[in-house]
């Protein structure tokens, strides 16, 4: 054969292997989502969350006051933070934990954040939350965790502006401890002080001093959490929650008494497969991982746990744990899975950020040897399959794209606002109104992120199916993790997983 004729086969060989890698990897190679106006919807959700007297400056123009006299009970003022989904209840762990994640995105991507003119937004919707722990935090050991009865509150379907439930108060003092929700809420803090402590000094100062008593707290006084259950109970005890605060307060200090701490209970580091509210031991391990690659070899063991983590979600590791769905989604369990796939999705994009920073080529899970664009590709993929790239074409983030869930289950966004409809909705009037309306929501949720869908890709658009159509704000957190990746120009390389 001639040498141009062997040439012009190995181009065509070449090109078709290129096309063939391209149409393969679709929905990785493109930018086809637009990762800013994601990431912009995805913070003002929490605008549609807040509880308490509003700001001027509120952009969700369908909510209005409520929930003024929380705390009144106690002689306290626990006005302001966050309801937590679709219902009119404060519970504090989870929320801590939202705050922590947001935290935690201003912290890793200010840069990319602030070029679309985003992190003032941020700030506000972290200050919102960390403000409500500040109150909460009514001494060095008491800690109000939760307002509002659940059980109660489950039993209407009311704006949070009618709301008429009771606003019971829960707290965790020394003689009735919880250390999770103490530890938390002190991780929260410490990270919300790295947010601000260039930004406005005396707040980020307030903020480590509460987080320092609130870890305090958390340790001294050790038990289980149990007061908000049966809707957050602790199923992974209280070790993860102890060490992410001392990973936390590390970061924020500088303080080696933290970093000793976790020396001292690097024991208590599992191998695990899932970050979520109740689980933190793979966010603690990230951290630390991180300082491992900055000099601390005797942090060793929190990298070995992390890089089984990353081993557990990815496609072709012998060690796989977490199936997908033929769509190629995450698959953890079916209540409120996307929980599970936007923060896998928020660590793996961490762990290839600090693979580059060390200038570390690939990571080992069994045969496989997995590069940081690889799993920076898995994790674009999931974001993707939220925004849209997956089997029903559907966007679960509310208000983004052409198709999104209409009847997310949400009682605010279910009921047409209190500035259209003056009259109050009662308890039993939301439910026959609204609750089983078929009917579109009045009030678009802009930017919530829902349960998402089930093991076959299938969603219903239910608003009764509160596993799949419901919205949470540590969701949303963990996304606004996920997408802010996405806003570097580094993160659009195109590589198969």
């Amino acid at each position: 054969m001639e040498q141009g004729g062997f040439f012009r086969l190995t181009l065509l060989f070449v090109l078709a292997s290129h096309n063939a890698m391209a149409t393969s990897n679709k929905g990785l190679c493109s930018s086809a989502f637009d990762y800013k106006d994601a990431l912009g919807k995805a913070i003002m959700f929490f605008e549609g969350q807040q509880s308490g007297k509003l700001p001027l400056s509120q952009r969700v123009k369908w909510r209005g006051d409520s929930a003024l006299s929380d705390g009144k009970a106690d002689n306290v003022n626990l006005i302001g933070g966050y309801y937590d989904a679709g219902d009119n209840v404060k519970f504090g762990w989870p929320m801590a934990f939202a705050v922590s994640l947001l935290s935690w995105t201003a912290v890793e991507y200010p840069k990319e954040i602030s070029l679309i003119k985003q992190l003032g937004y941020l700030r506000r919707a972290i200050r919102w939350g960390s403000n409500f722990i500040l109150r909460a935090h009514t001494s060095p050991t008491t800690l109000y965790t939760q307002v509002g009865d659940g059980n109660a509150d489950h039993q209407c379907w009311e704006r949070p502006e009618d709301m008429d439930t009771p606003r019971t108060l829960y707290k965790i003092t020394s003689a009735s401890p919880g250390t999770e929700a103490a530890a938390e809420a002190a991780a929260a803090l410490s990270a919300a002080s790295i947010v601000f402590k260039a930004v406005d000094y005396n707040y980020s100062s307030r903020l480590l001093t509460h987080s320092k008593q609130l870890f305090d707290f958390a340790d001294k006084y050790r038990a289980s959490y149990q007061d908000s259950c049966p809707f957050y109970c602790s199923f992974s005890g209280y070790q993860d929650e102890l060490l992410w605060a001392a990973a936390w307060l590390y970061k924020a200090t500088g303080d080696n008494k933290y970093l000793n701490y976790v020396l001292s209970n690097q024991g208590w580091s599992q191998a695990v497969a899932e970050f979520s509210w109740d689980n933190k031991f793979a966010g603690a391990q990230m951290l630390l991982a991180k300082e491992f690659y900055n000099g601390k070899k005797n942090l060793s063991k929190f990298k070995t746990d992390i890089e089984s983590f990353v081993c557990a979600l990815m496609p072709g590791s012998s060690s796989l744990q977490i199936k997908t769905t033929p769509g190629g989604l995450l698959y953890i369990r079916d209540t409120s899975n996307l929980q599970y796939v936007t923060s896998s999705s928020m660590l793996l994009f961490l762990y290839s950020k600090t693979l580059n920073e060390a200038h570390i080529g690939r990571l080992q899970c069994g045969s496989l040897l997995l590069s940081p664009p690889k799993l920076r590709a898995f994790a674009k993929s999931q974001v993707d399959y939220i925004l849209g790239n997956n089997p029903m074409k559907m966007s679960y983030m509310a208000g983004h794209g052409s198709n999104f869930p209409l009847q997310v289950h949400h009682r605010g966004a279910s009921i047409p606002s209190i500035r259209v409809l003056r009259g109050k909705v009662g308890c039993h009037d939301g439910y026959s109104s609204y609750y089983n309306s078929a009917k579109p929501n009045p009030n678009v949720h802009v930017g919530a992120i829902v349960g998402g869908p089930d093991s076959n890709d299938q969603f219903n658009d239910a608003r009764s199916d509160y596993s799949h159509a419901e919205p949470a704000t540590y969701m949303n957190a963990a996304f606004v993790g996920s997408v802010a990746a996405l806003l570097s120009p580094t993160e659009q390389t195109c590589v198969p997983f």
